[in-house]
């Protein structure tokens, strides 16, 4: 049985969803590859039953893992992207409303 980690019992529901949906995703490589379990999980250097937990999405998996199993589907150059500082855009939104706020405070400046 698989540790269990409190921050898995708060995981938003998006973010669960986004787990399976990428297990199932790696799993469907794996499949169209024509590599067994065994094979799979001895080339990413991890037992059967976590090459498993990785497939059903398990957010107890460690990162490494499922850098290792993108990187095995030639996508392991995808995973910064996942958290580019020119796609944030609650960062964008917080730098919008900051320049909202100087420009309120010092209207003169604007002119």
């Amino acid at each position: 049985m698989p540790k269990s980690s409190t921050h898995n019992d708060w995981l938003p529901p998006q973010a669960i969803q986004a787990l399976q949906a990428l297990g199932a995703n790696l799993a469907v490589a794996r499949v169209r590859r024509r590599e067994s379990l065994r094979q799979w999980a001895k080339r990413i250097g991890v037992s059967v039953r976590t090459l498993q937990r990785l497939e059903d999405g398990d957010p107890g998996v460690g990162m490494g893992v499922y850098a290792a199993a993108l990187w095995l589907m030639g996508r392991a150059d995808a995973l910064p992207a996942l958290a580019d500082p020119s796609l944030d855009r609650s960062a964008l939104e917080v730098n919008v409303r900051e320049a909202r706020q100087r420009l309120a405070r010092h209207p003169k400046a604007a002119a």
